[in-house]
């Protein structure tokens, strides 16, 4: 059996990087990430999701769709987020 590097799996699976697939898996993965980021952070500092939509002045279902990725997050939210969780975001553009 011949190894193969994780970048030609996703080449195989999804297209090489440019294709509408790849690009979609890429944004999908992303979102993922951030998924279980705002997750575990919200769980990190001992608070549910109602009482994280309480401090930034959204609702549960919102938090929730976030969490589980099925929703789309502003910046801006994203940083008021992160704020009534007593953390910073930072933001690097390579």
């Amino acid at each position: 059996m011949k190894a193969r590097t994780f970048d030609e799996l996703l080449d195989a699976e999804y297209g090489v990087a440019g294709t509408p697939e790849r690009e979609q898996f890429d944004a999908d993965s992303a979102a993922f990430s951030l998924a279980v980021t705002l997750k575990e952070e919200r769980l990190r500092a001992g608070l549910t999701q109602e009482q994280l939509a309480e401090r930034i002045g959204t609702k549960k279902t919102y938090i929730s769709r976030l969490e589980n990725g099925k929703s789309d997050i502003q910046l801006h939210t994203l940083f008021r987020i992160f704020e009534g969780l007593g953390r910073q975001v930072a933001l690097t553009i390579f």
